[in-house]
C-alpha cells in the first residue's frame, strides 16, 4: 500500500493502555510536587520556631500563613490524584467492556474527573490532550470551550482565618504562641449550649459530606 493508503488509527485497547501510562506518569509528577511542598513547609516551620524563640510574633504569623497555604496546596494535589485514580479505574472497566461489547463506552465518571483535572495547573496540558482523544473515542462528550480557557489557576488563596493561624502557631511552637484548638467534645455531664450543639451538628454533616465525596472519588 502507498504511504497514505494505510490507516494509522490506533485500536481502542492501545489508546486505553497509553492513557493509563500517561495518567500514572502524571500521578508520579504530583507525588514529587507534594514532596517538594512538604520540604519547603519543613523549612518554613524551622524558621517559624526560630522567630518564636525571638518573640517575633509578626514574623511567626506570616510564616504560619505560609504553612497553611502549603497544606492547602497539598490537599488540592491529593484531590487531583484521587481524580486520576478514578479515571484509571474507569479505564480498567473500559477494557473489560471492550472485550464484551467490542467498543469503548461513554462514561459519566470519566467526564466529571477530566473536567476537574483540566483545571489543575500541574496536569492541565496532558489532561486537555487526553480529553480530546477521549471525545474522539466516544468515552466523553465534547466539553465547553470555556472549560479549557480556565487552565491557569489564578484564584488566590483566601486569607487564613485567625483561628486557623492560632492553631498552626500553637502546634509548631508547642504552645508558646497561639491558642490550642477547641476540645472535640464537652466533659461528661456538662450540658452543651444550643449554639455549640448546632455548630457540632453542622461540623458532623460537613464531615459526612466530605467522606461521601472521597468515597465517590475512590469508587
Amino acid at each position: 500500500m502507498g504511504l497514505f493508503g494505510k490507516s494509522h488509527e490506533r485500536n481502542p485497547k492501545e489508546m486505553v493502555t497509553e492513557w493509563n501510562h500517561k495518567l500514572r506518569k502524571e500521578s508520579y509528577q504530583l507525588d514529587r510536587q507534594i514532596n517538594s511542598i512538604k520540604r519547603e513547609e519543613e523549612k518554613v516551620k524551622r524558621s517559624l520556631k526560630e522567630a518564636a524563640k525571638k518573640g517575633d510574633k509578626d514574623t511567626c504569623t506570616i510564616l504560619a500563613k505560609e504553612v497553611i497555604r502549603a497544606r492547602k496546596a497539598i490537599n488540592k494535589i491529593y484531590t487531583s490524584k484521587a481524580h486520576i485514580n478514578s479515571v484509571m479505574l474507569q479505564m480498567k472497566n473500559q477494557l473489560a467492556t471492550l472485550r464484551v461489547a467490542g467498543s469503548l463506552q461513554k462514561s459519566t465518571e470519566v467526564m466529571q474527573a477530566m473536567q476537574s483535572l483540566i483545571r489543575v495547573h500541574e496536569v492541565a496540558h496532558t489532561m486537555q490532550e487526553m480529553s480530546k482523544e477521549m471525545m474522539k473515542a466516544g468515552i466523553i462528550e465534547e466539553m465547553l470551550d470555556e472549560t479549557f480557557e480556565g487552565v491557569e489557576d489564578t484564584e488566590e488563596m483566601e486569607e487564613a482565618a485567625q483561628q486557623e493561624i492560632d492553631k498552626v502557631l500553637f502546634e509548631i511552637t508547642e504552645g508558646k504562641i497561639g491558642e490550642a484548638p477547641l476540645p472535640p467534645s464537652e466533659p461528661a455531664g456538662k450540658a452543651k449550649q444550643p449554639e455549640a450543639a448546632a455548630a457540632e451538628e453542622e461540623d458532623e454533616t460537613e464531615l459526612e459530606d466530605m467522606q461521601s465525596r472521597l468515597a465517590a472519588l475512590k469508587s
